[in-house]
């Protein structure tokens, strides 16, 4: 498999707070990778470095073989960049079609907004159905599938997924987590910010532990389900 995202040596602080203390973290084309640790470890920090949120000030991120470290978000996701916030960031006062066309403000052609749309509707059917209404008032999961959705708009070729889970009933993890495993055998590579660390390894291939801004350990996800420290800390086993 061809390396697609590389991280190498990233350190990005808060102010005076060293963050992330260099991280490296690979993912290839093809692969479901999971970042997974407590709350603080740097899992959504590394995420917004890599979508240009935040610089860092030390270290390279490759993208499809283009350093992207100094880029800007919006440049970012043009060279191919996906990026599903904590916390969906939906547009509460737009419809879930205006939402979808958000998505896609770089495309020009109609017909391939279009398509794409539908692709997100064959992907989540529930909101075809509610294309009309106004984000704010969808259920979390719903909002949940519309920011998938728009994620994909662009097309790109990674998908990073902050915390899909978060706040949504068991039935409705489910249902997401099949949904990104459709996703990737569709073709859409991932990197998968999970707080249920159990399920986000049950679908992944491979995994980074991060500890106050150290990766700890990575290996295979099986390797890592196997991993008796893993067990204790993340997947709740004695």
């Amino acid at each position: 498999m061809s390396l697609l995202l590389s991280l190498n040596n990233i350190h990005s602080y808060y102010g005076h707070i060293h963050a992330l203390k260099g991280i490296s973290v690979d993912v290839h084309k093809g692969e479901i990778v999971t970042l997974i640790g407590s709350n603080g470890a740097g899992k959504s920090t590394t995420l917004r470095t890599i979508s240009g949120m935040m610089h860092p000030k030390e270290g390279s991120i490759i993208l499809n073989g283009k350093d992207i470290s100094k880029m800007e978000p919006h440049d970012i996701v043009l060279a191919g960049l996906g990026h599903v916030p904590e916390g969906r960031g939906i547009f509460p006062k737009l419809t879930v079609k205006e939402n979808l066309e958000m998505g896609a403000f770089t495309v020009n052609d109609q017909k391939v907004i279009e398509e794409r749309m539908e692709y997100g509707f064959s992907l989540f059917p529930r909101l075809k159905e509610r294309v009309g209404q106004y984000g704010g008032t969808l259920s979390g999961g719903e909002q949940q599938m519309l920011a998938i959705a728009r994620g994909l708009m662009l097309n790109p070729d990674i998908l990073m997924l902050d915390e899909p889970s978060m706040g949504l009933a068991p039935v409705l993890v489910e249902l997401i987590f099949d949904i990104i495993e459709t996703l990737n055998k569709k073709g859409t590579t991932i990197l998968l910010v999970e707080q249920n660390a159990l399920m986000a390894l049950s679908i992944a291939h491979r995994g980074y532990v991060l500890q106050t801004g150290e990766i700890v350990v990575s290996d295979s996800a099986a390797n890592l389900k196997q991993n008796t420290m893993v067990q204790k800390a993340y997947l709740g086993m004695d």
